[in-house]
């Protein structure tokens, strides 16, 4: 069962990997910027004030986060970095040490342009820079970062958040994903439903439409397991 604490030691530990305030979480997500404060907590008799549905889902699209990434984040003991790949793919605790490793890190304008990617959506060629995550070791050759240029991912994404991508990951409804088309244009959005032919995506800016692709005009498509804001 989730406890009380539980639920509002995640929303301070999320904060707290977006350099926030529990106010400040708030604020980011449209809600009153008091409604995560400590005193919110509590009812004037003492009974537990547990935050809403709603405003949890306000706080990971405000932060990009996924629901797997907000129960790692009920633990007391998950760290800022902790283990977040390995237990994001569904390997056991302790599956491997915390460690820095260096992933390949491209720029969002540069992924559309050829020779950076193989068939499968994985880095390839030169011209990648690097970047630090705690990529698991099996995971550490496909896994690769996006870094947002511009403004078109606003509210979501801002110039110069890195997103983190694995390529080889399960890819399921509402996930947030990169797809590139096979005539080179590249895109994070939200993957809507997959048909034997098609794809719907859902755009994060809610000032651009919405997108259908046909599957044959999609080179690859691959999974945002994390975004570093």
């Amino acid at each position: 069962m989730l406890s009380h604490d539980q639920i509002w030691g995640a929303i301070d530990r999320l904060a707290e990997r977006h350099d926030l305030t529990p106010s400040g979480l708030a604020r980011r997500a449209g809600l009153d910027p008091t409604s995560f404060n400590k005193s919110k907590r509590l009812s004037a008799d003492g009974r537990l004030r547990w935050p809403s549905t709603e405003s949890i889902a306000k706080v990971l699209g405000a932060t990009g986060a996924s629901m797997e990434q907000f129960l790692v984040f009920l633990r007391p003991d998950a760290g800022l970095s902790k283990q977040l790949a390995g237990e994001l793919a569904g390997e056991p605790d302790d599956a491997f040490p915390p460690q820095g490793s260096s992933i390949p890190l491209l720029g969002f304008a540069q992924a559309g342009a050829g020779g950076f990617f193989d068939d499968g959506g994985f880095p390839a060629g030169h011209g990648w820079d690097v970047v630090e995550f705690p990529a698991a070791p099996t995971q550490k050759s496909g896994v690769y970062a996006l870094e947002v240029q511009g403004e078109s991912m606003m509210p979501l994404y801002r110039d110069g958040d890195v997103l983190i991508v694995a390529p080889g990951a399960q890819v399921r409804r509402n996930d947030r994903v990169v797809v590139r088309t096979c005539a080179g244009e590249v895109m994070a959005k939200a993957l809507l439903r997959q048909s034997p032919r098609s794809i719907e995506l859902m755009s994060l800016n809610p000032e651009h439409a919405n997108r259908t692709l046909e599957l044959s005009d999609v080179d690859w498509i691959a999974r945002i397991i994390w975004a570093s804001q």
